[in-house]
């Protein structure tokens, strides 16, 4: 048993029914309306699907908004490379319904505030493109995250995240 739990026990619900990593402990849990709960891990949050609880890592979440008795995740897919950047293409938001939150809302702000070690806004033709630098849960060191408006040019986007890679692993480059 982990030190976490001796101290804190499982703060996972016994019906929860998602299969949580070695070592990955449950930090706060909520119910959501209809069924289902959320579940803040090291690892990322768990969400109810139609197939089960699913995780999301902390560092394919977008964007985490409370308010209104509800959680609003837009979480993001990996859709490319551009070297050794990853190109990100958000979801559509999805709202949980959460009656009794506890401490879910802050520690889900900290941990995805927290998984981002450096941000830029770059205006481009189109819109804009977020390039963010950012801890992926249970790996050492950072990735280079590229996430653009619809209606960005994709390939001008790929160029730039490609350059700005290169230039994180070597700066005079």
């Amino acid at each position: 048993m982990g030190l976490f739990k001796r101290l804190f026990g499982n703060r996972l619900p016994d019906d929860f029914g998602g299969e949580l990593a070695a070592g990955e402990d449950a930090l706060a849990t909520a119910p959501v309306t209809g069924g289902g709960y959320l579940v803040v891990t090291s690892l990322g949050l768990w969400v109810p699907s139609e197939d089960g609880p699913r995780r999301i890592g902390w560092h394919l979440i977008s964007k985490a908004v409370w308010g209104e008795n509800a959680l609003t995740v837009t979480e993001a897919d990996e859709t490319g490379q551009a070297g050794d950047a990853v190109l990100l293409t958000d979801r559509v938001p999805v709202r949980y319904g959460v009656e009794e939150p506890g401490k879910l809302p802050p520690m889900v702000r900290q941990r995805v505030d927290g998984s981002i070690r450096g941000r830029h806004r770059q205006e481009l033709p189109g819109g804009v493109a977020w390039f963010l630098r950012r801890k992926v849960p249970g790996t050492d060191g950072t990735v280079l995250q590229v996430r653009a408006d619809p209606g960005v040019d994709a390939a001008l986007v790929a160029s730039i995240a490609e350059d700005a890679a290169k230039k994180l692993v070597d700066p005079e480059a």
